[in-house]
C-alpha cells in the first residue's frame, strides 16, 4: 500500500541518475548521490564554497520536521530535488523551499517489533528512474522518482522472527543491495543484491557460513542457525575490483558465548564480495568470538594512500572494539592498527591483526569492566576522510561498562542476548571528534565534547569538518587543526551524518537534529 502526494511541478523534474554518475560522484560536487557521497565510503564534499574565512555566516536556509523524534536519515539530492525517509515512509521535497513534492509511505504491521534497534531509517538509494527504500517489515521498494508511485516491490524476508532493515540501500550497475538487523534476535545475518529493474533477488551471501561451507566450523554445534552477524549499515564498493565492502554485525547471543565456542566467523569482519555473483573473495575479522556486542556494521572508508613507502589501496575503519584498522582492499592482509579510544580487553594486536585478549575480561555472572561499552568508541554513525588532510574523522565515545553474563534460550522472534551491562555513571563518560591518519590511526588532534556523540562526520573541500552533539550542537571544526569555526544550536541531539549539496550554484550543508533536517547557506 503506499501514498503519492503532489505531482513534481514541470520545473523541477529530475533527470534520471544512471550509475556513470553515481561512479562519477567526484565529477558532480554539488549533487548528493549515494548513501556515503561516492562509492568510497569517504563522507567527503568536493564543495569548497563554505570555508574557514566564511563558515560563520552559515545561517538556517530551512528545515523540514519529522513525525517520529531522532531521525537517523542521510539524504540524496540530485537535480533540485532532496529525497528522504523516515521508518516505512519517503519523500521528494523541493530542494530550494523544502516543499513536498510528493510522499509514499507503507503500513507498518500491528505485530511488527523493533528487537534491540529503534525504528529508524537511515536513508534511500538512487538509480536511473527510481528510488529505493528498505523498510522496517523487511520489503525492498523503487518508487519512481518523478511521481513516488511503486514500480516494484520485493520481500527480502520475514520479520516476524526478528528480521528487519534500518540501512540506507547501495545501488550499483544494475543492482541493489541491502542488508538487515535484528541480530539480537537470533536472526542469521546476510547481504542481499536485486536487480534495479525488475526487483528479483539475484544473489545472497549469508554472514554465517552454513554446514559444509568454509568457517562453518568456527560455530559449535548448531550455534550458528541462531548467530546473528546482521549487516545494518550501508555498505562501500570499488568499481575496479568490482567488489563490495560491507560490516557485519556481532555474534548471538550476545553476551554469552558459551554455546558458541569459535571464532565465529563472518561476525565482527569486513566481507569483501565480487559484485556480480556474490562470492565472497576475502574477508578480515575484528573480534573472533566476541562477546561484547562490538558489531563492526561501519561503513567502510576506501582510500588510496602510501603505507611504509609504498602505494597501497585500503580499506580502514575506526571500530567499536576501540581499535582502527587499516586493510588491504585487494587482499585484506592487515596492515596498520592501534587503539583510538581507551580498551582494557586487548593486549595488542598481533602481526595478522588479531587481538591478543587480557584474561578475565569476558562477561560474568558478577560483572566485569571492559572499555569499551557495548555503544562505546563508535557505532553506526559514519567517520569520513578528506584526500586533501589524508586524515580520517570519527565521532569518538569514551564510555566503559560493566557487563554480565546469563542464560540465552533462543525463541523465535524474541530477545537472545544471554546477558547485559551497566555503563558508567554518565558525568564520568566524554567524546570527542578525533582526526586520525588515514595509513595508521595515530591522533593528530581531537575536539573534546563534553557528552559521546551519536552523529556522523563528513569532511568538505573547503577544510571543514562538520558534526554534531548531543547537546544539539551542529558545529563546523578546521579540517586540519580541529580548531571550532561554527556552531549552532539546534534544540535536540544530533542522530544523523552531514552531506552536502549545491543550490543555486552555491553549497550548502544539511543535518538533521531530533525530529528537524536543518539546511544551511551562507
Amino acid at each position: 500500500m503506499r501514498f503519492a502526494t503532489f505531482a513534481l511541478a514541470a520545473a523541477v523534474l529530475p533527470a534520471q541518475v544512471p550509475y556513470e554518475r553515481i561512479l562519477n560522484a567526484a565529477k558532480e560536487p554539488g549533487s548528493w548521490l549515494t548513501y556515503s557521497g561516492s562509492y568510497s565510503g569517504q563522507r567527503y564534499s568536493p564543495l569548497a564554497g563554505i570555508t574557514a574565512a566564511n563558515v560563520s555566516r552559515l545561517r538556517v536556509r530551512w528545515t523540514k520536521q519529522f513525525a517520529l523524534a531522532r531521525t537517523q536519515v542521510s539524504p540524496i539530492v540530485a537535480d533540485g530535488v532532496m529525497y528522504i525517509t523516515a521508518p516505512n515512509q519517503a519523500e521528494a521535497l523541493d530542494l530550494k523551499t523544502g516543499r513536498t513534492l510528493w510522499s509514499w509511505s507503507r503500513p507498518i504491521p500491528s505485530d511488527y517489533q523493533s528487537i534491540g534497534f529503534g525504528r529508524v531509517s537511515r536513508g534511500p538509494a538512487i538509480l536511473d528512474d527510481k528510488l529505493y527504500v528498505a523498510t522496517l517489515d523487511c520489503y525492498l521498494v523503487a518508487l519512481d522518482i518523478r511521481t513516488g508511485q511503486e514500480r516494484w516491490t520485493s520481500r527480502v524476508e520475514d520479520y516476524k522472527p526478528g528480521y528487519s532493515m534500518t540501512l540506507a540501500p547501495l545501488a550499483i550497475r544494475g543492482k541493489v543491495l541491502v542488508g538487515v538487523s535484528g541480530g539480537e534476535a537470533g536472526i542469521r545475518g546476510f547481504v542481499d543484491a536485486y536487480d534495479a529493474a525488475s526487483g528479483k533477488r539475484l544473489w545472497r551471501f549469508y554472514t554465517i557460513p552454513g554446514k559444509g561451507e568454509p568457517g562453518n566450523e568456527t560455530w559449535s554445534g548448531e550455534s550458528w542457525k541462531t548467530g546473528g552477524s546482521s549487516t545494518w549499515v550501508t555498505g562501500a564498493y570499488d568499481p575496479d575490483l568490482n567488489l563490495v565492502y560491507w560490516g557485519t554485525g556481532n555474534p548471538g547471543p550476545d553476551w554469552n558465548g558459551d554455546g558458541r565456542l569459535g571464532d565465529n566467523l563472518y561476525a565482527c569482519s569486513f566481507v569483501a564480495l565480487d559484485a556480480e555473483t556474490g562470492k565472497l573473495k576475502w574477508h578480515f575479522q575484528f573480534t573472533p568470538h566476541d562477546t561484547h556486542d562490538w558489531d563492526a556494521t561501519h561503513v567502510p572508508i576506501l582510500l588510496n594512500t602510501t603505507v611504509r613507502g609504498q602505494p597501497r589501496k585500503l580499506v580502514v575503519n575506526p571500530n567499536r572494539n576501540a581499535f582502527y584498522y587499516a586493510l588491504d582492499r585487494t587482499s585484506g592482509e592487515f596492515l596498520a592498527g592501534q587503539a583510538y579510544v581507551k580498551q582494557t580487553w586487548a593486549k595488542v594486536l598481533d602481526d595478522r591483526g588479531r587481538p591478543i585478549v587480557i584474561p578475565g575480561t569476558e562477561p560474568n555472572e558478577q560483572g566485569v569492566l571492559v572499555w569499551p561499552s557495548l555503544n562505546g568508541a563508535t557505532v553506526w554513525f559514519s567517520p569520513s576522510y578528506s584526500p586533501l588532510t589524508n586524515l580520517v574523522y570519527v565521532s569518538a565515545r569514551e564510555v566503559g561498562a560493566t557487563y554480565f553474563k546469563r542464560e540465552a534460550e533462543y525463541k523465535p522472534g524474541t530477545f537472545f542476548a544471554g546477558g547485559g551491562e551497566v555503563r558508567i555513571p554518565v558525568d564520568q563518560q566524554w567524546g570527542a571528534v578525533r582526526a586520525l591518519e588515514a595509513a595508521t590511526g595515530k591522533m593528530v588532534w581531537e575536539f573534546r565534547l563534553t557528552s559521546p556523540p551519536w552523529a556522523g562526520t563528513m569532511a568538505t573541500a573547503g577544510g571543514l569538518v562538520f558534526s554534531g552533539t548531543q547537546e544539539g550542537n551542529i558545529f563546523a571544526l578546521d579540517a586540519r587543526t580541529g580548531k571550532p569555526l561554527w556552531d549552532f544550536q539546534a534544540g535536540g541531539p544530533v542522530f544523523a551524518n552531514p552531506v552536502s549539496f549545491n543550490i543555486d550554484g552555491q553549497q550548502h550543508v544539511a543535518l538533521a537534529a531530533d525530529r528537524v533536517l536543518y539546511v544551511f547557506g551562507l
